[in-house]
């Protein structure tokens, strides 16, 4: 089965990586696997408030991911897969992308104005060559029919 892999989090181009690649799987009978990365809390000389910081940004990421889900059911009938892990975004893309030879292509979506985001930038430079699958990246200011028009 073909996987769209989106990473997910608050930004609107995430909402639009999300819309297309929804698009693209229920054209192509795919699915779509979300991850929501939660960054690894700086250094708290506390532990206590470390561990805190680090359950409120999972439970925000949880939150996240579970509305886009529910968005992605609702719209297109699709129920994905979720991911929600901590560490390095792009070494857990590309650990997802390991761990399951089904993922077709990572969509990302670029912001709707000034620089791509910093996943796109990561990927589509230097390091474009170590994903090992095809890139989309998504305008960011397209508006929904427009993704609906052209995925």
């Amino acid at each position: 089965m073909r996987i769209y892999l989106v990473v997910i989090d608050d930004s609107a181009e995430a909402e639009v990586a999300l819309r297309f690649a929804a698009r693209r799987a229920t054209k192509t009978g795919g699915s779509v696997e979300i991850l929501a990365v939660v960054p690894s809390a700086d250094f708290v000389p506390w532990g206590g408030v470390q561990a805190t910081i680090e359950a409120e940004a999972r439970e925000h990421a949880e939150a996240v991911v579970q509305a886009a889900a529910g968005t992605l059911l609702a719209e297109a009938g699709l129920t994905p897969t979720i991911t929600v892990e901590t560490g390095e975004p792009h070494k857990l893309i590309r650990e997802a992308i390991r761990r399951n030879p089904d993922i077709a292509a990572l969509v990302l979506a670029s912001a709707a104005s000034g620089p791509p985001g910093p996943l796109i930038s990561h990927f589509a430079g230097a390091e474009a060559t170590s994903l090992g699958v095809p890139l989309m990246i998504v305008p960011g200011n397209l508006s929904p029919e427009a993704i609906d028009r052209l995925s």
